[in-house]
């Protein structure tokens, strides 16, 4: 399936029925009086967030999206029947933004979630409700109101647990293909991925979400190579497992520019937990990475581990690493989630 993280549609909620200007007519009944029915609402546009769905990419061969208009109101009091509601399948992850494409609507953060982004039309009255003592047959009936319409802009942000990040052609689509079922695409130049790949890890019966990132480049923040887009992926991640390629001619250099790269964007980013695998260690000396992983120590790093995704060497160490922050961050947020707030009358 096609990866697409954005699209802008035109959305129209259904317009209201017109009411009925009706009276009643039976045999012995001279003066029947009114008897006409409002008319029903508009449908409206609803987004649905669904877990299974993971890009934008229905949403590009088709834009205008109508819902049903409500039916006019008729006689013997009947209302018209309302207009059915058009409901729009969108992956968690999705924000719906105004035309400016600035402006935040809303943003599906769970599986399920209903928003009501364009309100259909209120239904028109029918005669019978201007009906007074001093005016006992109203000839009046009202049109139903027209329904919300617009453009918006829909934005895909990937929720995962792990957000593994690098410069390109680091080795971040093998190490997904290698713990996980995902199947990127895999070659040996750079920017062979250009859309985020997920993948699903089962770990103590407990699932974990990979988000493959597309390689970042200096500059990214800045739109160098769409890392914009890139790095607003990331965002959503828990996690970051940051890949270092050691046949690079410079891989501390490497570190520090995807480094600078988060901090530039939102340093939001750069205080995300962060795991280094040395990828492709089976192609260097063992003291050349030796002597990168002290330097990497003295600029703070902490968890860092050697990663052969070809012969499968250091991958165990590296999974076990991120289960056990994954955890850890799954209970601290379940603790700061049981914290009340304290109750003021």
């Amino acid at each position: 399936m096609k990866f697409l993280d954005q699209a802008k549609i035109y959305i129209k909620a259904g317009n209201g029925g017109s009411g009925s200007a009706s009276f009643r007519r039976e045999k012995y009944v001279e003066f029947g009086g009114p008897d006409g029915g409002d008319g029903g609402d508009g449908g409206s546009v609803i987004l649905k967030s669904e877990r299974n769905l993971n890009t934008l990419i229905d949403f590009r061969y088709k834009q205008h999206f109508k819902a049903e208009v409500g039916k006019s109101g008729s006689k013997k009091n009947k209302t018209g029947a309302g207009g059915k509601d058009l409901i729009l399948k969108v992956p968690v992850g999705t924000q719906i933004y105004e035309e400016d494409n600035n402006t935040l609507i809303f943003d599906f953060t769970k599986n399920n979630e209903k928003f009501i982004v364009a309100t259909g039309g209120k239904g028109g009255l029918g005669n019978t409700r201007f009906k007074s003592s001093t005016n006992r047959a109203p000839r009046i009936k009202t049109n139903g109101k027209k329904g919300e319409e617009f453009w918006i802009w829909l934005q895909l942000k990937v929720i995962a647990d792990i957000g593994i990040i690098g410069l390109p052609n680091a080795g971040k689509s093998s190490f997904l293909s290698k713990c996980t079922r995902a199947k990127p695409k895999i070659a040996s130049y750079p920017f062979t991925t250009i859309n985020p790949n997920l993948g699903v890890l089962n770990m103590n019966h407990k699932e974990i979400i990979l988000a493959d990132i597309p390689g970042l480049i200096e500059g990214a923040h800045r739109g160098a190579g769409i890392g914009h887009r890139f790095l607003g992926h990331v965002e959503r991640c828990r996690v970051l497992l940051h890949l270092i390629d050691v046949t690079h001619s410079d891989p501390i250099e490497n570190w520090h520019t995807v480094r600078t790269e988060l901090s530039a964007y939102d340093q939001n980013l750069a205080n995300k937990p962060e795991i280094v695998a040395l990828s492709k260690c089976d192609s260097a000396p063992e003291d050349y990475i030796t002597d990168l992983i002290e330097m990497l120590q003295k600029t703070g790093v902490s968890n860092i581990f050697r990663l052969s995704s070809v012969s499968g060497n250091g991958i165990n160490e590296v999974l076990r690493a991120i289960n056990d922050v994954i955890q850890s961050e799954r209970i601290e947020a379940d603790n700061l989630g049981k914290i009340q707030k304290p109750w003021h009358p």
